[in-house]
């Protein structure tokens, strides 16, 4: 079609082959080509002029305005890359979204009144198939875990510190946490996706397998619940429990040895170019949580 217009306007092969950039005999095929494809003769051809028929003055009009509407499609799709506005979906992690997560996006949602965000929680396990977000219509996934998947991007965000805590009414019952070692003999409380506890940094990490499992939830916001209730020790985001360490219903285990933190990544789709949404929110909240960093009650 663009070639078919381009031959209309300059009146010759040749001409619209040079406007085009291409050979005059390309530019003759795809008006053969077309003409075979509407069945009707679009171009009179003479040894010195060319000129249109009664069914190429139609189809020429006809293509000019398809093709006006493909090339203003293109620069309004280039646009939407370009401009932080749109619908921006977005899906977490329940316990995330629960905490800092839904005050960044908060936070984003009031300094870009453009960008209309639709922001969901998940209460269920993340699909191990990473890109599935994509499928269901997101543009962005929280996750906690690495992640080795081409199908995705992902960008780290922030760093989440973890504590394990337990009540002064079980420490009370069942005595201090000395040594990490000693979590063999206390009754703890685990997420399903979390039955290996690796305390302190480094070489001098260890790992322990939880043998006395008292409670199991894929919530940690449950886990942190139960913990005041006394059930037994858990480890847990220190977001979590942060004004429960602050105010004495937890107590901070282990302060001398650290637990290694969790990255929180941004997953995005594949490809060369971010929409400018998706690049716009990541920045935000990569900034916001250095902002905001959390302390540390009841180290």
């Amino acid at each position: 079609m663009r070639s078919f217009v381009t031959v209309a306007d300059k009146g010759s092969f040749a001409g619209a082959a040079k406007s085009l950039g291409t050979s005059g005999s390309l530019v003759s095929r795809h008006i053969a080509d077309l003409e075979r494809q509407v069945g009707a003769r679009l171009l009179n051809r003479s040894a010195r002029s060319i000129s249109l028929t009664e069914s190429g003055v139609a189809y020429r009009d006809f293509a000019r305005r398809i093709l006006q509407e493909i090339e203003q499609q293109d620069q309004d799709i280039a646009q939407m890359q370009d401009r932080p506005e749109g619908m921006l979906s977005i899906i977490c992690p329940k316990w995330i979204g629960s905490l800092d997560i839904g005050d960044a996006i908060a936070a984003f949602a009031v300094a870009h009144p453009k960008i209309t965000v639709r922001f969901e929680l998940s209460a269920t396990p993340t699909s191990e198939r990473t890109y599935d977000f994509l499928d269901s219509g997101f543009d962005v996934a929280f996750h906690t875990r690495d992640l080795r998947d081409s199908a995705v991007r992902l960008r780290r965000i922030a760093g989440l510190p973890f504590v394990v805590c337990a009540s002064p009414g079980y420490l009370a019952q069942h005595g201090d946490l000395q040594y990490p070692n000693d979590l063999a003999d206390h009754d703890c409380l685990v997420h399903v996706n979390d039955s290996v506890w690796r305390i302190g940094l480094g070489p001098s990490s260890t790992l322990h397998k939880i043998r006395r499992v008292a409670f199991v939830s894929n919530s940690y916001i449950t886990l942190q619940k139960v913990a005041v209730h006394g059930r037994g020790i858990a480890l847990l985001p220190q977001r979590a429990v942060y004004d429960n360490l602050a105010e004495g219903s937890l107590v901070r285990l282990l302060p001398d040895i650290p637990v290694p933190e969790r990255s929180l990544y941004a997953v995005f789709g594949p490809g060369g170019r971010v929409p400018r949404k998706v690049q716009v929110v990541l920045d935000f909240l990569s900034i916001w949580f250095k902002k905001n960093p959390i302390s540390q009650p009841g180290a």
